[in-house]
């Protein structure tokens, strides 16, 4: 399984706004073949702050993720609405298989 976890920073005048840009995001990403997870976390005590956990079966399905149009489309709303630019990182999953 191909991971990615994306630290997201927004703007406090936003986060409404990146939670429901995020939602749509994250209803269509679910859908997607090689789509094995699409978790939007918030942080509890720091609301501004917000971690994507995107698990796809291979590194193929990740990139193929990055083509689609409700990727694009969420890119492209809420570049503007970051604190700081947005940092993913890879990983292996190994559990569960």
């Amino acid at each position: 399984m191909y991971v990615t976890i994306v630290e997201v920073h927004v703007k406090k005048e936003y986060v409404s706004n990146f939670i429901e840009a995020t939602r749509i995001n994250h209803l269509a990403s679910v859908k997607e073949k090689g789509n094995r997870r699409f978790d939007v976390l918030q942080m509890t005590d720091e609301a501004t702050r917000f971690v994507l956990y995107e698990a796809f079966a291979s590194a193929e399905a990740a990139a193929a993720h990055k083509k689609t149009e409700h990727y694009l489309q969420w890119r492209a709303t809420v570049s503007d609405w970051m604190a700081t630019l947005r940092k993913g990182t890879t990983y292996n999953g190994l559990f569960p298989e």
